[in-house]
């Protein structure tokens, strides 16, 4: 449990540099989630290189496994969004803020940090070390609860209620992913077609 306590004051803290209304300005989002992302999952990698448990092992179903589950939370999210603009008066406001992180990069740059780096790195260590972990030791349901709550309270710090909402359903949704499957690549497949979608092809807002 240690270790899972560690790594993740890691990313709370980093967390908070990047989406903290005192800090977020002094800092270029993309690079510093891309660093924050590989070194969390390179030390998952480190910690868990003998005991993984073949939740690594690639099929060619993950591929399609992974698009569908990516189709399905973005219209849940298209959906979320639609309601939420109607009974919420900061939705709209608070959505758009969240896509103040692309202003000034070049969409194909965020779409490839995405894709490659940030979505699979953060799988490998949300779903592949932590909730894995906490599994072993609590069971699948609490440890995906559980998994899920952290995952959305290291995203607090933005004081932006729909990114909360939006961390709390990822969790929820690619921890049940993992628990379904018992394997990250149909996650890890799921979030990195997701953020390309959400973040450059088809924008919610």
């Amino acid at each position: 449990m240690k270790a899972i306590w560690v790594t993740v004051s890691i990313a709370a803290a980093a967390f908070f540099v990047l989406f903290g209304p005192w800090t977020k300005a002094a800092v270029s989002f993309f690079p510093m989630m891309t660093l924050t992302a590989f070194l969390l999952a390179s030390v998952s990698f480190i910690l868990d290189r003998k005991s993984t448990g073949g939740i690594y092992a690639f099929k060619p179903v993950y591929i399609p496994v992974g698009l569908i589950a990516a189709a399905v939370l973005y219209s849940m999210f298209w959906v979320g969004h639609f309601v939420s603009i109607h009974i919420l008066p900061f939705a709209a406001s608070q959505v758009e803020s969240i896509y103040t992180i692309r202003a000034n990069q070049k969409p194909w740059l965020i779409a490839a940090l995405l894709f490659f780096i940030i979505g699979p790195a953060e799988e490998i260590f949300w779903r592949g070390f932590v909730q894995r972990r906490l599994s072993k030791r609590w069971g699948l349901f609490v440890a995906l609860i559980a998994a899920a709550a952290i995952y959305t309270l290291v995203h607090v710090w933005s004081l932006n209620l729909m990114l909360i909402a939006a961390a709390g359903l990822c969790g929820v949704f690619w921890g049940l992913l993992f628990a379904v499957t018992g394997n990250v690549w149909p996650c890890i497949i799921s979030h990195a077609a997701w953020d390309v979608v959400i973040f450059i092809l088809l924008p919610i807002k």
